[in-house]
């Protein structure tokens, strides 16, 4: 069997027989268990975002573990993934990614929540946690945290930064002619000065760029928009029928709804990563006075990602109609390619030098919160000194490599990565959502009564039983009540 045969098989039979059905009936169970939490609680979401830049007590704040974390998800896959998404599977696939996202955002609050209530003290002061963490010390399995830790540091700290670079890449050589090989030499150099630095240099770096040129790339969708506001409701339309197969023509290659469905579930992973038990890495970071609060911010990034970010991508690829894009068609444009001719078709070459350097910075923010991820993973494997220096090393390679790597390839070796991670993850929070529900309740009595919610792991009647560890032990400050986390 051809390899890129047994690869497309493998990644068709993950995604169409076992992670689509879990990712949406995880998701669906945890909307329905958590009240709706990602409606209900939106405000909140958006209030607690707002205020959580400081008061992190000398450690990570709540808002730049939220950068980190929106680092990794807004990267290519609101560029790359999403015009191949449209590609490969029509506008319907849009529609598919969007009930990812929003049945994700559940998702993504248990998660974080979890990363919050099981993390440790590092070193240094500051915290790590996510699944690997919870995995042993919720559910007792230090074999099962080791099998999703070292998933996630082959996932994030190669594939995926393999992906990033491949992007850059493939968008400098189509767009300026610059040479492959220039642009690996040239990422080794601005990364390795951040990537040895380690994650409080990374969360520095995210929490300063990611946001800045994410409302530059969704102010240029907007103008874009705008100038062709007579055809937005027919890309919505063809969303529509195209999610529901409703329109041949809109399809894709890969037949009709099936099309849809597959392309959407999957880039729509790759970009929000719900479920994927990613995020929570970053999560379990933030200094926070109730583990809820971070929940509401990760599933908030959800939201960002693909909602408006995502969502801007299309609206871009639709609206600059059949003279840029045609479904099912992988023409000289694909990719990140794609998503810049758009642009360029609707205000002109000059764009050429703006997508690219919006293209640059959402791929390499993604490099360095993906290396956060696997950072936190290799403490946990205890993986410290020359070995860590040396697996750094290792991932500056694998930038490199991906830069000179065929897209297919790269794509298709990140999809099943990605899957056997997220399948794990989303066996280890069923079974530890009782932790994360308890916390959610905690959280809301704590609201109910008009105070701020200040969680404590022991003696909690909410709680299936004691945290371990001391983290969210209680301690005293100016007559409070506070977690030692905040002590």
């Amino acid at each position: 069997m051809d390899l890129q045969v047994g690869i497309d098989w493998l990644t068709n039979a993950l995604y169409s027989y076992w992670l689509v059905y879990l990712l949406v009936g995880v998701g669906l169970w945890f909307t329905l268990r958590t009240g709706f939490v990602q409606v209900r609680l939106f405000p909140a979401m958006l209030r607690q975002v707002l205020s959580s830049r400081h008061d992190a007590a000398g450690g990570i704040s709540s808002f730049q573990a939220f950068a980190v974390g929106l680092a990794s998800r807004v990267g290519t896959g609101n560029i790359a993934g999403v015009a191949v998404a449209l590609t490969l599977g029509g506008p319907g696939a849009i529609f598919w990614m969007w009930v990812v996202a929003l049945i994700g955002m559940a998702t993504a609050f248990v998660e974080a929540t979890l990363a919050q209530v099981f993390k440790v003290r590092a070193d240094d002061g500051s915290y790590r946690g996510g699944p690997a963490y919870y995995i042993e010390r919720g559910l007792g399995s230090r074999r099962w945290g080791v099998v999703f830790a070292v998933l996630l540091v082959v996932t994030f700290g190669f594939a995926f930064n393999m992906v990033q670079a491949n992007t850059i890449a493939e968008t400098l050589a189509s767009g300026h002619s610059l040479p492959v090989a220039w642009t690996a030499v040239a990422l080794v150099v601005l990364a390795a000065p951040v990537l040895f630095g380690g994650v409080r240099r990374v969360a520095r770096v995210a929490e300063v760029a990611l946001p800045l040129m994410a409302a530059l790339y969704l102010l240029v969708a907007l103008v874009v928009v705008v100038l062709n506001l007579g055809a937005v409701p027919d890309a919505f339309a063809q969303i529509l029928r195209g999610a529901f197969g409703l329109d041949s023509a809109l399809a894709g290659t890969g037949g009709g709804v099936l099309a849809a469905v597959l392309n959407g579930t999957k880039r729509g992973l790759f970009s929000n990563e719900a479920g994927m038990g990613s995020a929570p890495n970053a999560a379990a970071t933030a200094t926070v006075s109730h583990p809820v609060k971070q929940g509401l911010i990760q599933s908030l990034g959800v939201f960002v990602d693909t909602m408006l970010v995502c969502s801007a991508t299309a609206m871009l690829v639709l609206l600059a109609g059949p003279d840029v894009y045609s479904p099912g068609e992988t023409g000289a444009s694909a990719g990140a390619a794609l998503t810049a001719a758009a642009v360029a078709h609707e205000l002109g070459g000059w764009t050429t030098w703006l997508m690219s350097v919006v293209v640059f910075t959402f791929a390499f923010s993604s490099v360095l919160g993906n290396y956060a991820y696997a950072e936190v993973n290799l403490t946990f494997l205890g993986v410290h000194g020359r070995a860590l220096t040396a697996l750094r090393t290792l991932v500056l390679a694998a930038v490199g490599l991906g830069s000179l790597l065929a897209l297919t390839t790269v794509w298709a070796v990140a999809d099943i990565a990605m899957a056997l991670m997220a399948m794990v993850n989303l066996v280890a929070i069923l079974l530890l959502s009782r932790w994360a529900l308890g916390a959610l309740a905690d959280y809301r009595a704590a609201r109910a009564g008009g105070t701020d919610a200040r969680f404590v792991g022991q003696g909690n009647a909410l709680l299936p039983g004691d945290v371990p560890g001391d983290v969210w032990g209680a301690g005293v400050r100016d007559g409070v009540q506070v977690p030692r986390s905040l002590g």
